[in-house]
């Protein structure tokens, strides 16, 4: 009889610094100390769980966890996801934060400008993203311009869709706002002249004006002359090179985009407007400006007659000029030259499409 209640009494003990010294590990600081990110796949068991933390050297002890899970009624509320470890986290911390379902979330930007072809190559490049992209693309134009929040395993086809919706919505409700008097005749021209709008200029405070200059030569069917549909009718979706300027030779080339050649609006859109380049065609500025060319510090100047157009355009002839003759005493003093038998359209000096021809921008070669 001594013998089992001395047996007994053994065993509770040992039981009871089992429980003390489980529950002093469960809770105390981890082992790692930089802490990780860990992923639980869909169906993964607290034993598969805490083998996979104690091999990652996040835990001391899987079956400690184990048992700390079960102990608090938890076998069955850890959630799939990918999580952000914290250094020294404790297996309870763990625990809690597997319970809570906070994943790690990822970003994904799509920027204003961007062409169809180049967002989806962005969104193929996202390594978080899981499946395969569309074999067709979306039409040009017609994926919003955002940034999106996502967990690893979300699909790339998940995020087209998603951008695809995005711009359908913000599309019809802006439309919807216009200005009764455009002369565009559906939400396809409006989309194509807001991405040219879009490519023109990235300045808040002109983009109203930019467009009105354009929605002022279509209503006098005057051509629009925008150096990025150039672009655009020569490289597509791809974009052009940015070491490759505009030549004197691509104003001229037919294109059913260069809307140097052509009248009207091009067939497309030249990339994904956003918001503010959709508001701005939606309601341009109230103004009589039929031209704009480049300052030379990032904006535009505009003009109501060509007179006044040609003038702004000399007085940034002569900056480019200024500017292209320091680069070359520069490139001189460094024992290095250049030459280009076909020059670039940059108003630097050779009789190009700048003003003098009445074109809208002005500026051919300096948009990207």
């Amino acid at each position: 009889m001594n013998f089992v209640i001395s047996l007994v009494i053994l065993t509770v003990l040992a039981a009871g610094a089992a429980l003390y010294f489980g529950k002093q590990e469960f809770t105390e600081p981890g082992p790692s100390a930089n802490g990780d990110t860990f992923l639980v796949k869909p169906n993964t068991g607290v034993q598969d769980i805490a083998d996979q933390l104690e091999r990652r050297g996040l835990i001391t002890d899987a079956r400690v966890f184990r048992l700390g899970v079960r102990a608090f009624g938890n076998d069955s509320a850890l959630k799939a996801g990918e999580y952000a470890i914290k250094p020294r986290a404790s297996m309870r911390d763990i625990m809690e934060l597997l319970k809570s379902g906070k994943s790690v979330m990822y970003s994904l930007t799509i920027p204003e400008g961007l062409t169809v072809e180049q967002a989806l190559e962005r969104i193929a490049d996202e390594p978080a993203l899981s499946g395969v992209m569309p074999t067709a693309m979306p039409p040009e134009g017609s994926l919003a311009t955002d940034t999106l929040r996502f967990t690893r395993g979300a699909t790339r086809q998940q995020m087209i869709d998603k951008l695809l919706a995005d711009q359908k919505k913000l599309v019809d409700e802006v439309w919807q706002r216009r200005a009764p008097d455009l002369p565009l005749a559906n939400v396809q021209e409006f989309v194509t002249l807001a991405s040219i709008v879009e490519k023109e200029t990235g300045r808040g405070d002109e983009r109203s004006r930019v467009a009105a200059v354009f929605l002022n030569r279509l209503a006098k069917g005057m051509r629009l002359q925008s150096d990025p549909t150039i672009i655009y009718g020569l490289f597509g979706g791809k974009g052009k090179p940015a070491d490759r300027p505009i030549y004197q030779s691509d104003i001229q080339k037919l294109t059913p985009y260069n809307t140097y050649a052509i009248s009207g609006l091009p067939p497309t859109p030249i990339a994904n407007p956003g918001r503010a380049a959709l508001e701005a065609v939606a309601n341009p500025s109230k103004t009589d400006d039929l031209y704009f060319v480049a300052d030379g510090t990032g904006g535009h100047v505009f003009a109501a007659t060509l007179d006044e157009h040609n003038e702004n355009v000399a007085r940034y002839r002569a900056l480019q000029k200024k500017q292209a003759d320091e680069a070359a005493k520069a490139a001189s003093a460094a024992g290095t030259s250049g030459n280009n038998a076909d020059k670039p359209a940059d108003g630097s000096g050779s009789d190009t499409s700048g003003g003098d021809n009445g074109d809208a921008g002005g500026d051919a070669g300096a948009a990207q």
